[in-house]
């Protein structure tokens, strides 16, 4: 009776160490498909090549740099009104990325938002009678309907692992969020494992580059500039 109990014993033993075995090994072999077919996934760059500032790099990957400044010195967020519109090198908020940003690449957001504003008051819903050249053109609303006007407007959807679509988010690009929360952020040119690109934007504490999925609000607008 002793034998055959331990007789069982070994032969459950066998067969419950090969069930561990054959289940790891089938979670190993998953975790390594996964693993290569998400690194082979690339999506196209269709960014445009214009160079305007002549500095032989491509004006897009210009207004990635000149944001991605805001995230190397780590710009403090601090909304606050300045005489003369422009705030300190240092500090901001959302739209302080955007005017430098495109500064990189020799646009002066500022000037052309003035001179529109002045010229269209009715279009901007947050500039009334009396246009303000000191705060005007930090207001996400402003910029937006200066976008719309002015730039490309391309899809506000966002797909992972969708070639189709996922190339329609370039480096350069700008998106704009209105509903429960007035944001704007520049498109990166980097992108994760699934093909989501990052953003860089300046929200409390700083400015910083996370991917677009990390905002849970809708996307209001994405422009692309008229290069």
């Amino acid at each position: 009776m002793l034998i055959s109990l331990i007789i069982l014993a070994i032969v459950s033993m066998y067969y419950a160490v090969n069930l561990i075995e054959n289940k790891y090994k089938e979670l190993l072999e998953n975790n390594l498909t996964k693993f290569f077919f998400k690194s082979d996934f690339k999506v196209p760059d269709k960014y445009s090549n214009v160079d305007r500032n002549n500095n032989g790099i491509a004006d897009p990957l210009d207004i990635v740099s000149s944001a991605r400044k805001e995230v190397e010195m780590k710009t403090k967020y601090k909304s606050n009104y300045y005489y003369g519109g422009y705030p300190p090198e240092g500090e901001g908020v959302c739209t302080d990325v955007i005017w430098r940003g495109l500064k990189g690449a020799g646009v002066d957001l500022k000037t052309l938002m003035d001179k529109d504003i002045k010229e269209n008051k009715k279009s901007y819903i947050r500039v009334g009678q009396t246009p303000d050249p000191n705060i005007d053109f930090r207001r996400v609303p402003n910029q937006n309907v200066f976008f719309q006007k002015k730039c490309i407007s391309v899809t506000t959807e966002l797909k992972e692992r969708d070639s189709e679509n996922l190339q329609q988010w370039q480096p350069g690009d700008i998106v704009v969020f209105l509903q429960d929360y007035e944001h704007v952020a520049i498109v990166s040119d980097k992108r994760d494992e699934d093909g989501i690109p990052y953003v860089i934007h300046n929200t409390n504490p700083n400015a910083s580059e996370v991917k677009l999925s990390w905002f849970k609000c809708p996307i209001d607008g994405h422009y692309r500039w008229n290069y």
